[in-house]
């Protein structure tokens, strides 16, 4: 058996050829803008909502709630994009990083790293003499040697260097569409009350909505996910809506 095929085995992801590797680019792309769009989404849902139901239960007017409730939207959506962004530059700069450290064991203390990719190779059954064979290869290379050392090492992906602006704007506009959903209500309505209810209803079922599909893409269980945003979306305005209520009489 070839060091080429045992080597292909053990990739964590498969890239036997140039458009292959495209297509897994393109397919994983896909999937982080959808994550961000969806957890955007049902956190902008729950603040405005949050902030409506409160000023219903204090003030007459919707345009007050309006006014203030787009003002939130706003300065939510630049803390949510802003977060992303920083999020997305800090994996950028781990990795980075990680990277140079590795680039320099690589060069002034090789014999410990060529040990540590027989390790590594140990640990998916290849025979020693094959471990030393690809131990020996990689050596040649060390720009290889450090990704490979990357890779399987610290089991780290090289971050797309465009991927935090992306991220940043899809979170934040996305936070935007979702916390202008329960203020719509209050374009159609004469009276806070009146929209407080249709708010109400519309918000819990995008809630339970995306509060499904977050849990999904971040790896809890999506019942319990969707219960979890929602209750806390109704507990955040049954809160504010009280409190109003208390201190207006």
């Amino acid at each position: 058996m070839s060091f080429t095929f045992r080597l292909d085995n053990i990739e964590p992801m498969p890239m036997p050829h140039p458009h292959h590797h495209h297509h897994d680019e393109t397919h994983y792309g896909s999937s982080a803008a959808l994550r961000d769009f969806v957890i955007g989404i049902s956190d902008g849902l729950t603040v405005p909502f949050a902030l409506a139901a409160g000023l219903s239960g204090a003030v007459n007017s919707n345009n007050i709630i309006l006014i203030a409730g787009v003002a939130e939207v706003i300065a939510g959506t630049i803390s949510m994009g802003l977060g992303g962004y920083l999020a997305g530059k800090t994996e950028i700069e781990h990795y980075e990083g990680e990277q140079k450290r590795e680039a320099l064991e690589v060069r002034e203390i090789p014999h410990k790293e060529e040990a540590e990719v027989k390790e590594i190779l140990a640990a998916y059954g290849i025979s020693p003499a094959v471990q030393n064979q690809v131990a020996a290869e990689l050596a040649m290379d060390h720009e290889k040697w450090v990704d490979f050392m990357m890779r399987f090492e610290l089991g780290l992906e090289k971050p797309d260097p465009g991927a935090a602006l992306s991220s940043a704007l899809r979170i934040g506009l996305s936070y935007a569409v979702g916390g202008l959903i329960p203020l719509s209500a209050y374009l159609f309505f004469q009276t806070p009350r009146e929209g407080l209810e249709y708010s109400s209803f519309i918000t819990v079922a995008c809630l339970l909505t995306f509060g499904y599909f977050k849990a999904r893409f971040t790896g809890q269980n999506p019942l319990k996910g969707a219960l979890t945003v929602t209750l806390t979306g109704i507990t955040a305005a049954g809160a504010a809506y009280g409190i109003a209520k208390l201190i207006t009489g």
